[in-house]
C-alpha cells in the first residue's frame, strides 16, 4: 500500500493548478443517465472516485470515452469525458460498487425518472457518520415513486412517470438536492424544492442540466423551481474548479509559509474560508490568474469557527484548518455541525505533537511552537490531507499511510506540492 513521505520545513513558492471539482464532476457524470444523447464533460479531475463512477455507469450500459492528450496540450488540464447513455441495459446498481462510493447512490433518481424503475443498493455506513438517505427517498416519494426496501436494496418504480411536487427538506442536504433536482427535470409538471442546498456544485449541476434542455430556476438559492420536460438532449459542460482543493492548498501555504498562486481558482466559491484564512494571518489576493496566498514571517493567529452549509465554512475544510491551527499563537475552537465522527484526525495530529481537546462537537486547539514528524494513518479523504499539511511544517519526517483516501479527492498532490518546493514523495508498496 502506498505511503507519502514528507520532510517538513520548506516554504512553498510557485504555482499550483486547481483541478476540476470532484463534488461537481460526480453528479454531472450521473446526470448523463437522463438523456439518450451524448454529454461531454470537460475539466474532469483524474481521481479514484471518478474512475470508480465510470465503472458504475458502465455497469448500466453507459459508454464513456476519455479524450487523450495531444502534443502541446497543457499537462495540468483536466480530462474530457464523452458519456453516451443511449442504451441503458441494467437499472440495478449492485452493493459491491455502491458500497465503495456513496455518491453512486444518486443514480437512483435519474434511472427512475428516465426508465421508470431502478434497483440501487443502500450505501451503508461511512467513516465520518451515518449520512442516511431518507431525504433522497422522501423526495422521490413526493414525486410519485413507489419505493420498497428489500435485502439492502431500494426498489423504485414509477411506471407512469414521475409527477411534479413540492419537496421540503427538513435539513439541508447536498446529495438529496442533487437527487431531487435530477429526478424533477423529467417529471410531469412543476416541482418546487425548498430548503435546497446552495452549494456551487448544485448550481453547476443545474447549469449543465439547463444546457441539456431542463427548465430550472433559482439554483444557488434555498428554493429551486423545476418545470419538467419530456426529454433532455446532449450538451458540453466544463466542471467548475474545486473549491475544497483551493482551500486545502491555501491552508498548506499558510502552514508552511511562502507565496503560491492557485491558478484557475475562483474566490467567489469559498469566501468564508478565505475570510478565515485572512483572520489567521495569511494574505489573500484575487487576480486574473486565480488566488494568490502568502504568509511570510508573520505567525498564525488563532480563530473560532463552526462548519455550516454553504455559504458557511465548509465541513470539507475543517480537518485542514485544524492542522493549520495546531501552530497558531493561542487557542482556537472549531465546531463541527455537519457530520458526527469527523474528528478522527485529532489523534493522528496528536502524534505530531498537536494539543487538541474534544468536547462533543467542538475541538479546542492550543497552538504549539513545533510539530515533530511521525508515522500517521489517514482515516478519510479530508483527514488524510490534514496530515500532509501538518507534515509540511513538522520537524523531520512524516509518513502518511493509507493514502488511497487522498487519491479519491486530490489529483497529483505530491507533484503539485513538490513543484512548489515541498520535500514530499510517494513510496509504493
Amino acid at each position: 500500500m502506498d505511503k507519502i513521505r514528507i520532510v517538513g520545513g520548506n516554504a512553498l513558492q510557485g504555482t499550483i493548478p486547481i483541478s476540476g471539482a470532484k463534488n461537481a464532476a460526480l453528479p454531472l457524470m450521473i446526470a448523463s443517465l437522463l438523456s439518450e444523447e451524448k454529454l461531454i464533460l470537460e475539466n474532469v479531475p483524474r481521481l479514484a472516485d471518478v474512475a470508480l463512477l465510470q465503472r458504475i455507469l458502465g455497469n448500466h450500459g453507459v459508454d464513456i470515452t476519455t479524450n487523450g492528450k495531444r502534443n502541446g496540450d497543457d499537462p495540468d488540464a483536466g480530462q474530457t469525458l464523452e458519456i453516451d447513455a443511449r442504451m441503458i441495459v441494467d437499472t440495478t446498481a449492485p452493493y459491491d460498487l455502491v458500497s465503495r462510493m456513496r455518491a453512486s447512490f444518486w443514480v437512483l433518481g435519474p434511472l427512475l425518472a428516465r426508465m421508470g424503475e431502478a434497483k440501487v443498493s443502500l450505501p451503508g455506513g461511512c467513516a465520518i457518520g451515518t449520512r442516511p438517505v431518507d431525504f433522497h427517498l422522501d423526495a422521490l416519494k413526493a414525486l410519485g415513486a413507489e419505493l420498497d426496501i428489500d435485502g439492502g436494496y431500494v426498489r423504485a418504480r414509477a411506471p407512469k412517470g414521475l409527477k411534479g411536487a413540492r419537496i421540503v427538506f427538513p435539513k439541508v442536504s447536498v446529495g438529496a438536492t442533487h437527487t431531487a433536482l435530477m429526478a424533477a427535470t423529467l417529471a410531469d409538471g412543476e416541482t418546487v424544492i425548498e430548503n435546497a442546498a446552495r452549494e456551487p456544485e448544485v448550481t453547476d449541476l443545474a447549469d449543465c442540466l439547463i444546457k441539456m434542455g431542463a427548465r430550472i430556476f433559482g439554483a444557488g438559492t434555498s428554493t429551486i423551481r423545476v418545470e419538467g420536460v419530456p426529454r433532455l438532449t446532449g450538451a458540453r459542460h466544463a466542471v467548475l474548479p474545486d473549491r475544497i482543493e483551493t482551500g486545502t492548498y491555501a491552508m498548506a501555504t499558510a502552514m508552511a509559509g511562502g507565496d503560491v498562486m492557485l491558478a484557475g481558482a475562483r474566490p467567489d466559491l469559498l469566501e468564508s474560508a478565505l475570510d478565515i484564512l485572512r483572520a489567521a494571518g495569511a494574505e489573500i489576493d484575487a487576480t486574473n490568474e486565480g488566488i494568490r496566498v502568502r504568509r511570510n514571517g508573520s505567525g498564525i493567529l488563532p480563530i473560532e469557527v463552526s462548519t455550516a452549509p454553504y455559504p458557511g465554512f465548509p465541513t470539507d475544510l475543517q480537518a485542514q484548518l485544524m492542522a493549520l491551527m495546531t501552530k497558531a499563537k493561542g487557542r482556537s475552537r472549531i465546531t463541527e455541525t455537519i457530520f458526527e465522527n469527523r474528528f478522527m484526525h485529532v489523534q493522528e495530529l496528536a502524534r505530531l505533537g498537536a494539543r487538541i481537546q474534544l468536547d462533543g462537537d467542538t475541538a479546542t486547539i492550543d497552538g504549539v511552537e513545533r510539530l515533530t514528524g511521525a508515522p500517521v494513518m489517514a482515516t478519510d479523504l479530508r483527514a488524510s490531507v490534514s496530515l500532509v499539511i501538518a507534515g509540511l511544517a513538522a520537524e523531520g519526517e512524516t509518513l502518511v499511510q493509507r493514502v488511497y483516501h487522498l487519491d479519491r479527492g486530490f489529483e497529483k498532490l505530491e507533484a503539485k506540492l513538490s513543484r512548489c518546493g515541498a520535500e514530499i514523495e510517494r513510496i509504493s508498496g
